[in-house]
């Protein structure tokens, strides 16, 4: 697999297409990192690791309210064959403000809102609403 970031993302919009409760998926300490501020933002439910060494994998509550699912639509910025840098200055509201977008920072993982906060720039890795 060249893009798990990618992977993951599609998986999510699949299996809530056809209203899975939860859903497992090969682990990675990005796709954990992604996982958790989707699970702080509210976009998904509890988070689980299960399995050891090769056989891994992660395993989250996916949330839906009575107008459909709560992750609408996701969209990967930086891919592995064009990177996406933004400076602090750069980072703009997902959707009005309605979503969010996940940047790699030197701190790790933050969403748009707080890397501005905290005037960080990094890479733009995907949009979430």
């Amino acid at each position: 697999m060249t893009d798990p970031i990618s992977d993951m993302l599609i998986r999510i919009k699949n299996a809530q297409a056809v209203r899975h409760e939860t859903l497992s998926l090969p682990f990675s300490n990005i796709k954990l990192g992604i996982a958790t501020i989707l699970q702080k933002e509210g976009f998904i439910g509890d988070i689980e690791k299960r399995g050891r060494k090769d056989k891994k994998a992660l395993k989250f509550d996916l949330k839906y309210s009575e107008r459909g699912p709560a992750i609408k639509d996701a969209k990967r910025i930086s891919k592995p064959g064009q990177r996406i840098y933004v400076a602090s200055a750069g980072i703009k509201n997902v959707r009005g403000g309605y979503g969010i977008s996940i940047i790699s920072t030197s701190k790790g993982l933050l969403t748009g809102k707080e890397a501005k906060a905290q005037n960080l720039g990094g890479e733009i890795l995907c949009e979430i609403w």
